[in-house]
């Protein structure tokens, strides 16, 4: 019989795993002030809900990231693949997981982008960043051995896990700012509209 082996601890105590937790924090930050100037200038609530939705997952996804809770995930899976005797399976299993969580991520991306046709581009982009980091997120959860394998290498020094969950945060991030840097000239033009009449 198999034990459940997790603790809570600090999942990737490196300096690549502290930087992608600050970059959550930072990208979760800048979704939620994206979101609170839609408010104030009455901007598209498709819209808003999309930033306030972003924001509130990448502030769950950088907590996830230092208490490896995904860990508990997988150690669940393996027990539960001992106890019900399909861990020699596995492998179909987490096969099968991966292609779902690729559809799921294609689909959603598909629907958000149909759901925001109007917002501008940062919208939209900040949205597909967002489908790629949940994306990878799930499927490194899944914890398939060549997965494994492969985040685990080494691209200029960088570990391609940091790398590509870095990238999909960053976009996320630029995404917001760009918005907000729109949102700001959209009001200035507005100002400058108002005061010239």
């Amino acid at each position: 019989m198999a034990h459940f082996n997790w603790s809570p601890k600090i999942g990737d105590p490196t300096i690549g795993g502290w930087v992608t937790v600050v970059l959550y924090l930072l990208a979760a930050g800048s979704c939620w002030i994206t979101a609170r100037e839609l408010v104030l200038e009455d901007i598209a609530s498709n819209e808003r809900r999309a930033w306030w939705a972003i924001s509130a997952l990448f502030l769950a996804l950088g907590i996830n990231k230092q208490l490896d809770l995904q860990s508990a995930l997988t150690e669940t899976g393996r027990v539960l693949a001992h106890y019900q005797g399909w861990f020699e399976q596995r492998q179909l299993v987490q096969l099968a997981f991966i292609a779902l969580v690729a559809i799921i991520c294609l689909t959603a991306a598909i629907t958000l982008l149909l759901w925001t046709r109007s917002a501008p581009i940062q919208t939209r982009v900040a949205l597909m960043g967002t489908t790629m980091v949940l994306g990878f997120v799930l499927i490194r959860a899944a914890s398939f051995h060549h997965v494994d394998q492969f985040i685990g290498q080494r691209i200029l020094g960088l570990r391609w896990n940091w790398v590509l969950e870095m990238s999909g945060i960053s976009l996320v991030l630029f995404a917001s700012q760009c918005r907000q840097v729109g949102i700001a000239k959209s009001v200035s033009r507005s100002v400058h509209l108002n005061q010239g009449n």
